[in-house]
């Protein structure tokens, strides 16, 4: 099988890494990729989002399926494009077509499926420039801290958490205006909801599904989650106070009816489906849902899967996931993130990186790399995840903050206290 995978994170090199392993696989191509996939695949340097030039690549080179890593290009419609055109419509893309990627596209559209099929999840209104007056209204209906999201996507950084009433109407306000562009013409405005948050991970062919594993990930920059937010700072699966009976209650209460509220309202879904979830005196309710695996959920999930991925991932494309055998490790797998000095805000690329041939007992990948002549260097606020396996939490974590020590670029900052609400 040909594969041709979209991204360039650590995400994408967690997927190269297990895809490399299946026997399925005769090439792998990555586009854009990083120095991580460079070692075990080839880089194509297309951009996810230029679909035409994707299009002329897989038939070019005979490409039999396409792994979706982004969110981006799903919610742009690839998977449409892809069965609008009679050249390429056979190729099968792992990944929900546009009015599935509305699930993560859209926060409203998520929060009236969720509402119309019973999925716990927080009370909300959604606001506009016309019904501005209404968004006051509610929000004092409501106790703080007030929250706020963009009901498109803002890369990660359309969700504002208020405590001052009258601060959460003024910044309504400014986002209906566009301060996070288009993302918030319209702007969801949901009840707060406290607990202890965790993730599930499914994958579907839109009948029938197989639940990967949870993983807790830690967004902020600072120790004892304080500071900015990130893209993500390191993650464990499995998560500690995700116990059996919890973990039935998101089976019932929540995957089920997600993935039969898809059947219902007829919306094709073939791909991945990240629940961000709230546990809350051990009943879970639904923050988000994303279209696409996490990151770096991704990296302490994949390396769990004993399947072949590729396998499961064909059977998804013939509907046909029911028919697959399916195995997780139980051993726990935590991962560190390393990130360039200043991050999330301003910082330098370009950074030479050494020692990663030194790490040992863990699984390193790449997310923000590339090449300068022969050196691998920084290229992004998050370089590189630390991926450990360990027969307890902490056996895992130790592996990944020695190696997170060892590996060296100018700048190199990691949060040193992963875990640490799960002890």
């Amino acid at each position: 099988m040909k594969v041709l995978l979209l991204g360039s994170g650590g995400r994408e090199h967690a997927f190269a890494w297990k895809f490399v392993q299946s026997e399925k696989l005769e090439k792998l191509y990555v586009a854009p990729g990083n120095a991580g996939t460079a070692a075990i695949a080839e880089n194509i340097d297309i951009n996810p989002n230029d679909f035409a030039k994707i299009k002329d690549f897989v038939l070019e080179k005979g490409i039999n399926m396409v792994v979706v890593g982004p969110e981006d290009p799903l919610v742009n419609g690839i998977h449409d494009f892809f069965l609008a055109d009679e050249a390429i419509k056979s190729i099968p893309v792992i990944g929900p077509e546009k009015l599935g990627a509305q699930l993560e596209g859209s926060k409203d559209f998520s929060k009236e499926f969720m509402f119309r099929h019973d999925i716990p999840t927080a009370k909300y209104k959604s606001i506009t420039s016309e019904n501005l007056e209404e968004g006051f209204t509610f929000l004092e209906s409501l106790k703080a801290p007030y929250v706020l999201k963009a009901d498109g996507l803002a890369a990660g950084k359309g969700v504002l958490i208020i405590s001052d009433l009258n601060e959460a109407k003024q910044s309504l306000k400014e986002m209906i205006e566009g301060m996070f562009g288009d993302a918030s013409s319209t702007v969801v405005i949901e009840e707060f909801l406290a607990g202890i948050e965790l993730s599930v991970f499914v994958l579907t062919d839109g009948k029938n599904y197989k639940t990967l594993a949870e993983a807790k990930d830690y967004k902020r920059i600072g120790l004892g989650d304080t500071g900015l937010n990130t893209g993500g700072m390191g993650a464990i699966s499995p998560v500690p106070f995700a116990t059996a009976d919890f973990m039935q209650k998101v089976e019932d209460r929540v995957i089920v009816p997600t993935i039969e509220g898809l059947q219902k309202d007829n919306i094709p879904y073939k791909g991945f489906i990240f629940i961000g979830l709230m546990n809350i005196g051990g009943d879970p309710y639904v923050i988000e849902y994303n279209v696409r695996m996490g990151d770096p959920e991704t990296e302490v999930i994949i390396p769990r899967i004993k399947s072949d991925l590729l396998e499961l991932m064909e059977a998804v494309s013939k509907q046909e996931l029911d028919k697959v055998h399916f195995e997780m490790d139980d051993r726990t797998v935590t991962t560190v993130m390393l990130v360039a000095g200043g991050y999330p805000e301003a910082y330098e690329k370009g950074k030479a990186i050494t020692k990663l041939d030194e790490v040992e007992g863990s699984i390193v990948f790449h997310a923000g790399t590339s090449f300068s002549g022969d050196d691998i260097v920084t290229n992004g606020g998050r370089v590189i995840s630390v991926s450990s396996y360990g027969d307890t939490m902490q056996s895992a974590l130790d592996k990944s903050f020695k190696n997170a020590e060892l590996i060296n670029f100018e700048g190199k900052y990691y949060r040193k206290d992963i875990g640490f609400d799960l002890k």
